[in-house]
């Protein structure tokens, strides 16, 4: 018996050392590219359609959040917007630049607390993991500025569609 456990054992550790070995270089370390896809300066917006996708946001297929304008674009193919929407940022802001998502959790609880869905995960500030999710009661409150919190809240309906887009490896466009 004790020897199938340590076959087993065995067999678990080899198979953790591939799967590790097999990562892409840097998919395990978020921080922003120091790209020049992504304007770090003021992007200008269209004042006649806040939701159009700000000009020197990037390029590809990627999300967009602006710090500034509590928003967020899901952007495809040719720049074509698949969706936008507002959000509730946490206490932490990201700086500009070009991320990566690391990792998702269906469901977790926050930082602050609360029960949130669909979190989707892109880089860290101070120690404070800073990424998109839900809250599962639907809430957005404004962040308590006495906790350090890095969650970026969104509908429930938007986080589904982010969800959904936001895979690992999907670029993360922070503008300001």
């Amino acid at each position: 018996m004790a020897g199938l456990t340590v076959a087993a054992l065995a067999s678990v550790g080899f198979l953790a050392y591939q799967a590790s070995a097999s990562v892409p270089a840097g998919l395990g370390k978020p921080h922003a590219d120091n790209s020049p896809v992504v304007g770090t300066s003021k992007t200008p917006r269209d004042r006649k359609d806040p939701a159009a996708l700000p000009a020197g946001s990037g390029t590809g297929v990627r999300v967009v959040y602006s710090v500034d304008d509590d928003r967020v674009w899901l952007v495809g193919e040719g720049d074509s917007v698949k969706r936008t929407f507002r959000v509730t940022p946490g206490s932490v802001d990201p700086a500009p630049g070009v991320y990566a998502v690391t990792s998702r959790s269906n469901a977790i609880t926050g930082t602050d607390g609360t029960p949130v869905e669909h979190v989707v995960r892109f880089t860290e500030v101070e120690d404070i993991t800073i990424g998109f999710s839900a809250a599962v009661d639907g809430s957005m409150p404004a962040p308590d500025p006495a906790l350090k919190t890095g969650g970026i809240r969104e509908s429930r309906e938007d986080g589904n569609a982010m969800w959904d887009f936001a895979t690992i490896g999907r670029a993360v466009a922070v503008i300001p």
